[in-house]
């Protein structure tokens, strides 16, 4: 069987939240990876998939997807070129060129990117990895449920999961895991920042809507569209979606909590969905009755991130200030 580059990631039960919340929380530790999220699951997959001979791969990305990229390329031994957009942080231009990436910037955010690698996928015969819309990322992402189906247990099902939401590839890898284990009925709390919102947005209006600028922090929430699969899921009546959004406010004081209880650093994306426990999204739920009153077990997708360090940290307190 291939080499997979990504790890078994720790489900780890978190006091402070539970408390919260009023049932356990378990956090699914997916910033362990070695890329530092779970990108490298589903980009792991694809490049195994598709890139093993190519003579190179080329990825868009605010960051997160590039590390995996590079990561699994340089695994592979196959050159990797890293296009990202002029919001991306100094520190992951850094961190992509230590991972042995060649990285161009291009544009102001990730669509423009990416435009640019595809045109270079196309010129220059590079394997293109997409960042979060194909069907070979969700399977490598769907992993991370049977893992914590494993972790759990046979006897107990989660009440709930909670997930970050971009482009939608994370969404799609978690409902894709859902199916595979037969917890369809399991409802997901789909969590974005305001001005990073895409799929909320295309709920609301019952089609895909593009928008006209990522005005969030979050960068790497930013895809100004989401990707078709997620937005279709959203439209089923076999799944239950809720689609919430925070403040980048709420989304930097929950990375600020997570960071003083849990002892983690983690960045705003990933803010997004632990905001849904720190910012009471999930108790509102509940008195609203969309999710039970007794709810079973919660468990949040940690999606990590490479865009943050102390300095990073620092910068946003200042916006926010």
């Amino acid at each position: 069987m291939a080499e997979v580059f990504h790890l078994n990631t720790p489900l780890l039960e978190s006091i402070n939240m539970s408390k919260r919340v009023g049932t356990t929380v378990y956090l699914k530790m997916e910033n362990t990876q070695p890329s530092g999220s779970f990108k490298i699951r589903g980009i792991g997959h694809l490049c195994q998939q598709l890139a093993r001979h190519s003579k190179g791969v080329i990825c868009s990305s605010g960051g997160n997807a590039g590390m995996a990229a590079a990561y699994a390329a340089q695994k592979m031994g196959v050159p990797a070129t890293i296009i990202v957009p002029s919001s991306t942080p100094p520190l992951v231009v850094q961190r992509l060129q230590d991972q042995g990436a060649t990285v161009k910037i291009v544009g102001k955010v990730w669509d423009d990117a990416n435009t640019e690698a595809l045109k270079l996928a196309e010129t220059e015969g590079l394997t293109y990895v997409p960042p979060f819309d194909h069907p070979l990322l969700w399977k490598g992402h769907a992993s991370m449920i049977a893992e914590v189906t494993a972790s759990l247990g046979p006897s107990v099902k989660p009440g709930a999961v909670v997930v970050s939401v971009g482009g939608g590839g994370l969404l799609c890898g978690v409902i894709q895991g859902l199916k595979d284990v037969g917890w369809t009925d399991v409802p997901i709390v789909a969590m974005e920042t305001v001005g990073a919102d895409c799929f909320n947005a295309a709920v609301k209006a019952g089609k895909l809507v593009t928008l006209d600028d990522i005005t969030s922090e979050a960068k790497c929430l930013g895809a100004k569209t989401a990707c078709k699969q997620v937005f279709d899921y959203s439209q089923s009546s076999e799944l239950t979606i809720i689609s919430e959004l925070v403040t980048d406010q709420q989304a930097l004081h929950a990375i600020q909590t997570f960071l003083d209880e849990e002892r983690v650093l983690v960045e705003m994306a990933c803010g997004a969905a632990l905001a849904a426990v720190y910012s009471g999204v999930i108790v509102r739920l509940q008195n609203e009755g969309r999710l039970p009153a007794l709810l079973g077990p919660l468990v949040v997708i940690v999606c990590g991130g490479s865009t943050i360090n102390m300095e990073q940290l620092t910068y946003l307190n200042v916006c926010h200030a």
